[in-house]
Protein backbone atom coordinates (compact mmCIF):
# COMPACT_ATOMS: atom_id res chain seq x y z
CA UNK A 1 0.00 0.00 0.00
CA UNK A 2 1.30 3.29 -0.57
CA UNK A 3 -0.58 6.60 1.54
CA UNK A 4 2.45 8.54 0.31
CA UNK A 5 3.57 9.29 -3.18
CA UNK A 6 6.90 11.29 -4.37
CA UNK A 7 7.86 12.35 -7.55
CA UNK A 8 9.33 14.80 -10.39
CA UNK A 9 6.75 16.84 -12.10
CA UNK A 10 6.43 17.25 -15.60
CA UNK A 11 4.00 19.91 -17.22
CA UNK A 12 1.73 19.41 -20.42
CA UNK A 13 -0.17 23.12 -20.98
CA UNK A 14 -2.72 21.96 -22.93
CA UNK A 15 -6.72 21.17 -22.15
CA UNK A 16 -8.60 18.15 -24.17
CA UNK A 17 -5.52 15.66 -24.35
CA UNK A 18 -7.26 13.09 -26.12
CA UNK A 19 -6.29 9.35 -25.84
CA UNK A 20 -5.38 9.25 -29.99
CA UNK A 21 -2.79 11.69 -28.29
CA UNK A 22 -1.60 9.61 -25.01
CA UNK A 23 -1.02 6.73 -27.22
CA UNK A 24 -1.73 6.21 -31.45
CA UNK A 25 -4.32 3.74 -31.68
CA UNK A 26 -1.67 1.65 -34.17
CA UNK A 27 -0.69 -0.07 -30.41
CA UNK A 28 -4.47 -1.34 -29.45
CA UNK A 29 -3.36 -4.61 -30.81
CA UNK A 30 -0.95 -4.30 -27.91
CA UNK A 31 -2.20 -6.66 -25.09
CA UNK A 32 0.51 -6.41 -23.15
CA UNK A 33 1.53 -3.13 -20.75
CA UNK A 34 5.36 -3.61 -21.19
CA UNK A 35 6.55 -1.66 -24.33
CA UNK A 36 3.71 1.08 -24.55
CA UNK A 37 5.27 3.80 -22.18
CA UNK A 38 8.17 4.23 -25.26
CA UNK A 39 5.15 5.75 -27.48
CA UNK A 40 3.63 7.71 -24.68
CA UNK A 41 2.20 10.84 -25.91
CA UNK A 42 4.43 10.28 -29.24
CA UNK A 43 1.46 12.01 -31.62
CA UNK A 44 1.29 14.93 -29.29
CA UNK A 45 1.84 18.14 -31.18
CA UNK A 46 2.47 20.45 -28.71
CA UNK A 47 5.52 23.21 -28.95
CA UNK A 48 7.83 22.54 -26.68
CA UNK A 49 7.20 19.16 -26.40
CA UNK A 50 9.67 16.44 -26.43
CA UNK A 51 9.37 12.81 -25.69
CA UNK A 52 13.12 12.08 -25.06
CA UNK A 53 13.61 15.25 -22.82
CA UNK A 54 14.99 13.88 -19.47
CA UNK A 55 12.72 15.55 -17.15
CA UNK A 56 9.94 14.16 -19.29
CA UNK A 57 11.47 10.31 -18.68
CA UNK A 58 11.83 11.44 -15.07
CA UNK A 59 8.38 12.45 -14.23
CA UNK A 60 6.28 10.44 -12.22
CA UNK A 61 3.84 13.42 -11.53
CA UNK A 62 2.08 14.84 -14.74
CA UNK A 63 0.20 18.49 -14.08
CA UNK A 64 -1.85 19.16 -16.79
CA UNK A 65 -4.92 21.49 -18.46
CA UNK A 66 -8.79 20.43 -18.27
CA UNK A 67 -10.43 17.31 -19.71
CA UNK A 68 -7.85 15.11 -19.47
CA UNK A 69 -7.87 11.73 -21.20
CA UNK A 70 -11.08 12.39 -23.46
CA UNK A 71 -12.04 10.83 -26.40
CA UNK A 72 -12.13 7.21 -27.17
CA UNK A 73 -11.96 4.75 -23.99
CA UNK A 74 -8.93 3.18 -24.43
CA UNK A 75 -7.55 1.15 -21.19
CA UNK A 76 -4.16 1.48 -23.37
CA UNK A 77 -3.56 4.95 -22.89
CA UNK A 78 -3.39 4.27 -19.27
CA UNK A 79 -1.28 1.38 -19.27
CA UNK A 80 1.03 3.72 -21.67
CA UNK A 81 1.15 6.51 -18.72
CA UNK A 82 1.70 3.56 -16.37
CA UNK A 83 4.71 1.79 -18.45
CA UNK A 84 6.57 5.55 -18.72
CA UNK A 85 6.50 5.54 -15.03
CA UNK A 86 3.59 7.77 -14.31
CA UNK A 87 1.87 7.65 -10.98
CA UNK A 88 0.07 10.45 -10.30
CA UNK A 89 -2.09 12.84 -13.03
CA UNK A 90 -3.47 16.19 -11.65
CA UNK A 91 -6.03 18.12 -13.71
CA UNK A 92 -8.71 20.49 -13.14
CA UNK A 93 -10.95 17.42 -14.39
CA UNK A 94 -10.80 13.90 -16.56
CA UNK A 95 -12.93 12.01 -18.82
CA UNK A 96 -15.09 10.16 -17.02
CA UNK A 97 -13.88 6.61 -18.35
CA UNK A 98 -10.46 7.48 -18.66
CA UNK A 99 -10.41 8.44 -15.06
CA UNK A 100 -11.79 5.22 -13.62
CA UNK A 101 -9.28 3.18 -15.41
CA UNK A 102 -6.50 5.08 -13.90
CA UNK A 103 -8.12 4.28 -10.69
CA UNK A 104 -8.18 0.68 -11.60
CA UNK A 105 -4.49 0.26 -12.49
CA UNK A 106 -3.62 1.93 -8.91
CA UNK A 107 -2.86 5.46 -11.02
CA UNK A 108 -3.91 8.12 -8.78
CA UNK A 109 -6.20 11.10 -10.76
CA UNK A 110 -6.02 14.21 -9.07
CA UNK A 111 -8.41 16.77 -9.26
CA UNK A 112 -7.80 20.58 -8.45
CA UNK A 113 -10.02 24.05 -9.49
CA UNK A 114 -8.40 25.59 -12.69
CA UNK A 115 -6.84 28.26 -11.02
CA UNK A 116 -4.99 26.10 -8.74
CA UNK A 117 -3.62 24.59 -11.75
CA UNK A 118 -2.77 27.54 -12.99
CA UNK A 119 -0.95 28.56 -9.84
CA UNK A 120 0.58 25.15 -9.68
CA UNK A 121 1.89 25.95 -13.77
CA UNK A 122 3.12 29.33 -12.53
CA UNK A 123 5.27 28.39 -10.18
CA UNK A 124 7.11 25.76 -12.33
CA UNK A 125 7.66 22.89 -9.51
CA UNK A 126 9.58 20.03 -9.97
CA UNK A 127 9.20 18.04 -7.11
CA UNK A 128 5.57 16.66 -5.64
CA UNK A 129 4.28 14.71 -2.83
CA UNK A 130 0.86 13.90 -2.64
CA UNK A 131 -0.50 12.15 0.92
CA UNK A 132 -3.39 9.90 0.34
CA UNK A 133 -3.82 9.68 4.33
CA UNK A 134 -4.32 13.48 4.03
CA UNK A 135 -5.66 14.20 1.07
CA UNK A 136 -3.37 16.56 0.21
CA UNK A 137 -0.57 17.45 -2.70
CA UNK A 138 2.17 20.02 -2.07
CA UNK A 139 4.76 21.27 -5.01
CA UNK A 140 8.57 22.29 -4.11
CA UNK A 141 11.71 22.97 -5.96
CA UNK A 142 14.49 21.00 -5.90
CA UNK A 143 16.46 21.69 -2.69
CA UNK A 144 13.45 23.39 -1.01
CA UNK A 145 10.67 22.64 1.67
CA UNK A 146 7.02 21.46 0.32
CA UNK A 147 4.85 24.42 0.08
CA UNK A 148 1.42 24.75 0.71
CA UNK A 149 -0.99 21.96 0.68
CA UNK A 150 -3.64 21.81 -1.39
CA UNK A 151 -6.52 19.74 -0.21
CA UNK A 152 -8.25 16.81 -2.92
CA UNK A 153 -11.06 14.85 -2.96
CA UNK A 154 -11.53 11.46 -3.84
CA UNK A 155 -14.10 8.61 -2.72
CA UNK A 156 -13.40 5.86 -0.72
CA UNK A 157 -13.59 3.32 -3.46
CA UNK A 158 -11.10 5.20 -5.49
CA UNK A 159 -9.18 5.58 -2.89
CA UNK A 160 -9.30 2.08 -1.83
CA UNK A 161 -8.28 0.76 -5.83
CA UNK A 162 -4.97 3.15 -4.98
CA UNK A 163 -3.75 2.12 -2.05
CA UNK A 164 -4.61 -1.59 -2.75
CA UNK A 165 -2.26 -1.88 -6.15
CA UNK A 166 -5.86 -0.99 -8.75
CA UNK A 167 -8.81 -3.22 -9.15
CA UNK A 168 -7.14 -6.63 -9.11
CA UNK A 169 -5.17 -5.90 -5.61
CA UNK A 170 -8.80 -5.13 -4.20
CA UNK A 171 -10.81 -7.89 -5.20
CA UNK A 172 -7.93 -9.91 -3.77
CA UNK A 173 -8.49 -8.23 -0.22
CA UNK A 174 -11.47 -8.20 -0.58
CA UNK A 175 -13.14 -11.26 -1.47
Amino acid sequence: MKSRIKGKVYFLNRPNIDTDQIISAKYLDVVSISGLGEHLFEDLDLPGFNPEDPVFKEASVLVTRDNFGCGSSREHAVWALEDNGFQVVIAPSFARIFRQNMFNRALLAIELPEHTIQSIFEGKWQRCEVDLTKMEVRFAQPDAPFGPAYDFQLTDFDKNLVLQDGLVGFVARSY
